[in-house]
């Protein structure tokens, strides 16, 4: 078993195709399929299923993906753990984020962090789902994440810094609730929502807020781009409940929510209590410096 073999099976698994995994490498598809069965070969046991059309998983190929992801950040950690004896002159960091991060200015320390060490090559996976988001962490295609976190966090998972932001409700200037500086959640009882969709970071949180009151809302539309939610309420099409640094931000009528105020937990997050890649730990000491 070679770690190129292991990459080669994790880049098939992302991708979903031998082809799409081969142009991503880059290399032949020919010479990944080889490489993918001659594996197989040595576990004895087939871990893709294959159609015409797309690759899926067997159950003995989701038992190998998370050992194998740990394997391949293993191995990268400890290519960074070298170059970390050269002052992070060299290395790689991928950090995992959400569209709704206000809490730390994000593009503006990996600016910081980018001047102190032009080395260190960047790796920023946005717009991703919470689910994408774990996921990737804990297979180790991520040194660190900012994710929603409601509770205790997942296993093997550790937390590095937390922050809390109430939640708001946003309206267009003419909606009849745009009058009020406050609302109790039984007021929006029988409302019209913008929603987040399902695999969005926020959708859950918003849902669980929903659950806990007992209204009853009308849907108008579900999205998954914060601007294309904004837009639509100042349309006028309904109101939302979004972060109140995002609704300070985006020209709407923000009211209150009270008794109880709402909010919602965002962290940085890492497998271990300090990451062990060096690359990481220190772009983890910047942000966190930042606070």
């Amino acid at each position: 078993m070679e770690l190129r073999q292991l990459e080669h099976v994790l880049a098939v698994a992302r991708h979903g195709t031998f082809t799409a995994a081969a142009a991503a490498l880059p290399m032949a598809q020919s010479a990944l399929s080889t490489s993918v069965r001659n594996l197989e070969a040595e576990l004895g046991v087939a871990l893709f299923e294959r159609t015409t059309r797309r690759v899926e998983l067997t159950a003995a190929g989701r038992v190998f993906l998370p050992a194998a992801g740990r394997l391949v950040a293993d191995a990268g950690a400890a290519r960074e753990a070298v170059a970390a004896m050269a002052g992070l002159s060299s290395g790689r960091v991928a950090i995992g984020t959400l569209e709704m991060l206000t809490s730390v200015d994000l593009p503006a320390r990996l600016a910081a962090f980018r001047r102190a060490h032009p080395g260190i090559e960047l790796s920023v996976l946005g717009l991703a789902t919470y689910p994408e988001l774990l996921e990737r962490l804990l297979a180790g295609e991520l040194d660190l994440s900012f994710l929603p976190l409601d509770g205790a966090p997942p296993v093997g998972v550790s937390v590095l810094a937390e922050w809390r932001e109430n939640l708001v409700l946003v309206a267009a200037e003419d909606h009849p609730l745009a009058r009020f500086d406050t609302v109790r959640l039984a007021d929006l009882d029988g409302a019209t929502f913008v929603d987040f969709g399902a695999s969005t970071t926020l959708h859950g949180a918003v849902q669980r807020l929903v659950a806990a009151s007992g209204i009853r809302r009308r849907i108008a539309g579900q999205v998954s781009q914060r601007s294309m939610l904004l837009d639509l309420v100042r349309a006028g099409l309904g109101v939302s409940v979004v972060p109140r640094p995002v609704a300070e931000r985006s020209g709407l009528a923000i009211v209150a929510i009270v008794n109880p105020v709402p909010y919602w937990t965002i962290v940085l997050a890492t497998r271990t209590p300090r990451p062990v890649n060096p690359a990481a730990a220190a772009l983890a000491e910047s942000l966190l410096a930042a606070g």
